[in-house]
């Protein structure tokens, strides 16, 4: 009898620790799918909750929420429109950087609300970008911080914020809807090109990228 007592008990503690194992296999994998998803806005957003099981769930939360979004891509008529706007909010940079900043967050609004994100909150929309568009959603983040404090902002900061919009515009407007509605790859350049500053040459002299920003390494500066 005590020999079936110590089995049981044998066989009990294996099973109890073989789901423990299976539980920390389970969370980690979780964590790391996570982690390869989020990019950068996965340890942004732990140090913002506080602790790895709070972001995890704001993370996971956030997943949900946009699945349930209706995104779609621009049209042709919508995607032009948009880049007529962006590029005259460009020129406007040389005459008035504060206004092209604020004109350049507006578009982007306004962008996004045509795509089928909520615009009500800035948080919550940088939030939902996060899911599909990581990389770029980081620049959103910076320009908009920028972009707050535009009347304090030196020019080179405020060029810096068209920059980082810039990106998350090449993002937003590089896909267009065919016919049916389904989204197609844009064959218009509309990509950030690495080698323009982003704004309007006219400026008395070429307009110098910022020597070293920390918010923007090597492939993403512009």
């Amino acid at each position: 009898m005590e020999g079936q007592e110590v089995t049981f008990a044998i066989v009990l503690i294996v099973v109890v620790v073989g789901a423990l194992l299976a539980w920390l296999f389970v969370q980690r994998k979780h964590t790391q799918e996570l982690r390869d998803k989020f990019g950068d806005e996965y340890d942004r957003t732990v140090d913002a909750r506080g602790g790895r099981r709070d972001a995890e769930a704001d993370l996971v939360e956030r997943e949900e929420r946009v699945k349930k979004l209706d995104i779609r891509p621009l049209t042709r008529d919508e995607q032009d429109r948009y880049a007529a706007d962006w590029k005259d909010t460009k020129a406007l940079f040389v005459d008035s950087p504060v206004e092209a900043v604020a004109k350049a967050d507006r578009l982007l609004t306004d962008i996004m609300n045509t795509r089928g994100y909520p615009v009500a909150d800035f948080e919550k929309r940088h939030a939902d970008l996060t899911v599909d568009h990581g990389d770029v959603a980081r620049h959103y983040l910076t320009g908009h911080e920028i972009a707050d404090r535009s009347s304090e902002a030196t020019t080179e900061e405020l060029r810096r914020a068209i920059n980082h919009y810039e990106a998350l515009f090449g993002e937003m407007t590089s896909d267009i809807a065919d016919r049916d509605g389904d989204s197609l790859p844009d064959s218009a350049d509309t990509h950030v090109d690495a080698d323009h500053d982003g704004v309007d040459d006219r400026a008395e002299g070429a307009p110098v990228r910022p020597a070293a920003d920390p918010t923007l390494n090597e492939r993403d500066r512009v």
